[in-house]
């Protein structure tokens, strides 16, 4: 257990400090940095199935219906991918930070639609005033925070794919990364043909940076698989805001993004919400034991 909760610890720290990282590649353009990604992504997870000699089982799950749902998959991490460091490099760290402060919300609402799941009053309360906030922060900056939603749902609805998808957590993100890895790579060698290309072309450090961001992304994932199967779902659920508060504070005492009244309201609702949630999550986990 507590092996578990350090991992999970260590999983949503590294995703609260993903902002700094990839900040350090804000001259490189986000579709390039998130098409790095894949494609290391995959060469640390191809090398990972070799290594443990899975490759075989791998190879055998690869079935037309599983193919589709992880091509799913992949699209969906993709866009979720492209947005954040997107949003990252062009300032907006806050604004992803709400994104994921919504999710947990978004998935829930997304359970009721898809799977019929039913909700107690306690939980309606805090979809209610997360949807209550999105309003009030539309009206204020004239516009819906897109970047705020695009995160909530592309990560939710990657979540849903996840829950009907069958197979293990390293075999399914191998399946994700490969199926996009020809068209990531594809793109990055012709960004390279036409003279755009930054990887080797930008400086030692945001070459590297681009190199390894396979490895950064791959090892908080495994860390997080690992944590999923030590620690309570309920316990899961409230160490998840670690990542989102820490890239909220960085965004705020780092990058000194503007936080006004209008969008501490925003998040003063959001919080509430996702305070309601977690107490009536933990009253009702304490209720079954």
């Amino acid at each position: 257990m507590k092996r578990g909760t350090a991992f999970a610890f260590a999983a949503y720290g590294l995703w609260g400090f993903f902002p700094i990282y990839f900040k350090a590649l804000h001259g490189v353009p986000a579709l390039q940095i998130m098409t790095h990604r894949v494609v290391w992504s995959f060469v640390v997870l191809a090398a990972l199935l070799l290594l443990r000699r899975e490759y075989l089982a791998f190879k055998a799950s690869l079935k037309p219906r599983t193919v589709l749902i992880y091509l799913a998959a992949g699209v969906l991490l993709a866009v979720n991918w492209l947005v954040y460091v997107w949003a990252v490099n062009a300032g907006f760290v806050l604004e992803s930070s709400l994104g994921y402060f919504i999710n947990p919300l978004v998935s829930v609402l997304l359970g009721v639609i898809f799977f019929r799941e039913r909700l107690r009053p306690m939980q309606w309360a805090p979809i209610g005033l997360a949807a209550a906030a999105v309003v009030y922060l539309a009206l204020s900056y004239g516009s819906l925070p897109w970047i705020a939603l695009s995160l909530a749902f592309s990560f939710g609805f990657y979540g849903l794919m996840k829950k009907i998808a069958p197979l293990s957590s390293l075999h399914g993100l191998s399946l994700e990364t490969a199926v996009l890895f020809l068209p990531a790579l594809g793109y990055l060698l012709f960004a390279e043909f036409n003279g755009s290309g930054a990887f080797m072309h930008a400086g030692a450090a945001p070459t590297l940076f681009m190199a390894f961001s396979g490895l950064v992304t791959v090892i908080p994932l495994l860390l997080f698989s690992s944590a999923a199967r030590m620690v309570p779902l309920s316990t899961l659920g409230i160490i998840q805001y670690v990542a989102p508060t820490l890239q909220f504070l960085i965004g705020v005492l780092v990058f000194h993004e503007p936080f006004p009244r209008a969008r501490a309201v925003g998040f003063v609702l959001i919080w509430s919400a996702l305070a309601i949630y977690a107490t009536d999550s933990l009253w009702r986990n304490r209720l079954r034991k």
